[in-house]
């Protein structure tokens, strides 16, 4: 049994510009989330892209997993370092899945009659707090978690940190290199036969999120490994421009080309040059905030997108209105995602974690 002390649980310091443009992606997910509302039809959505944002999630996710645990997950051993994950990710899981469950029996705006009994909807709850994807929710797209459908991104990086702590943090440089290789393969072979890489999160895609964790989520942790950290002078602003310009890509026939290369090298080159980046002292309490609410924003937003969608299919606002409805959501989401992070995330981690290192205590 592995020597736990409370100083092997302590976290490293974050890369502040990568914090800053993961809080630039959630924005641009939670964007995209609205606007696919209204336009079905990508090519006419002009962040029709920004579902690309998960898989730039994934590939920081390895990077910053790799720096913070490559040289200390042996110590803690494969349970604490899931212990660790789970009270970081966890608390936000659930209560994302009760803001789902309130929103689905209370939309003020929904037209459609209740459909499951009390059974179902007990279960479809259970199931999205325990992570158990259960794509049965018809009026829900047959999302893999209906009441709250960013968790399957969560799903794949619970995956992605299990296979970490039994396999990969052992992996020396050249077979993660071969595995990561492999992994761009099955990136091609994906956006080729569905011609994008939007899958992942309903039952009859399923698949598909494994292969965009599986290879986003290597090249992030390949990238620390080999230390390929870019200096440069580009700063987060001229990193966040390169970065909403994936999301902004014209969404086209060429998608399973273009796609690829996004994820493939656009994506990691942006991870290397992040973590080379100078952040000038203006910017830092912009980034640490925009760091902070992405995960909060992200996984508890999808309750305002499914009363919205119902809103927009009764009232069918004109252009106007739907920018004003759109950009006043996205701030008021960005609001209630600080004070989620405030007023529960926070306090039920550092409960949670109270509890641990009592446990650790010799």
């Amino acid at each position: 049994m592995s020597i736990i002390t409370p100083a092997i649980l302590k976290s490293k310091q974050h890369f502040q510009i990568l914090d800053g443009l993961r809080g630039i992606a959630a924005i641009a997910v939670v964007t995209f989330h609205f606007m696919e509302v209204a336009y079905t039809d990508y090519s006419q959505d002009f962040i029709g892209h920004g579902f690309l944002a998960v898989d730039f999630f994934f590939c920081l996710s390895g990077f910053v997993i790799g720096y913070a645990y490559d040289d200390r997950v042996g110590k803690m051993g494969v349970w604490e370092f899931l212990k660790s994950r789970l009270i970081r990710l966890h608390p936000l899981v659930v209560l994302g899945s009760v803001l789902g469950l309130i929103a689905y029996l209370f939309d003020p705006f929904s037209v459609l009659p209740q459909t499951y009994s009390t059974g179902k909807i007990a279960l479809f709850f259970v199931c999205s707090v325990l992570m158990i994807p259960l794509p049965l929710m018809q009026d829900r797209a047959f999302n893999l978690f209906g009441f709250n459908a960013p968790a399957w991104s969560l799903f794949w990086e619970y995956i992605a940190n299990v296979v970490y702590a039994l396999v990969l943090y052992r992996f020396a440089r050249k077979w993660l290199l071969i595995l990561t290789i492999l992994s761009a393969i099955g990136i091609f072979v994906v956006t080729y036969r569905a011609g994008n890489i939007m899958g992942g999160w309903g039952g009859s895609t399923f698949w598909d999120g494994s292969v965009r964790i599986s290879y986003s989520f290597l090249a992030g942790l390949l990238i620390y490994r080999a230390n390929w950290i870019i200096k440069n002078k580009l700063g987060f602003t001229g990193l966040a421009v390169l970065l909403a310009l994936a999301f902004l890509m014209p969404f086209n026939k060429w998608n399973w080309l273009t796609e690829p290369f996004i994820v493939i090298f656009y994506f990691p080159l942006l991870i290397a040059l992040g973590a080379g980046a100078t952040l000038s002292q203006r910017l830092k309490k912009l980034c640490n905030f925009s760091g902070n609410i992405s995960y909060p924003l992200y996984i508890t937003h999808y309750a305002a997108i499914w009363a919205f969608a119902n809103y927009y299919a009764s009232h069918k606002p004109g252009e106007g209105q739907l920018a004003l409805i759109i950009i006043t959501s996205l701030f008021l989401l960005v609001g209630i995602a600080w004070l989620v992070m405030v007023i529960y995330d926070i306090p039920v981690r550092k409960y949670l974690n109270s509890k641990r290192k009592q446990g650790l205590a010799p």
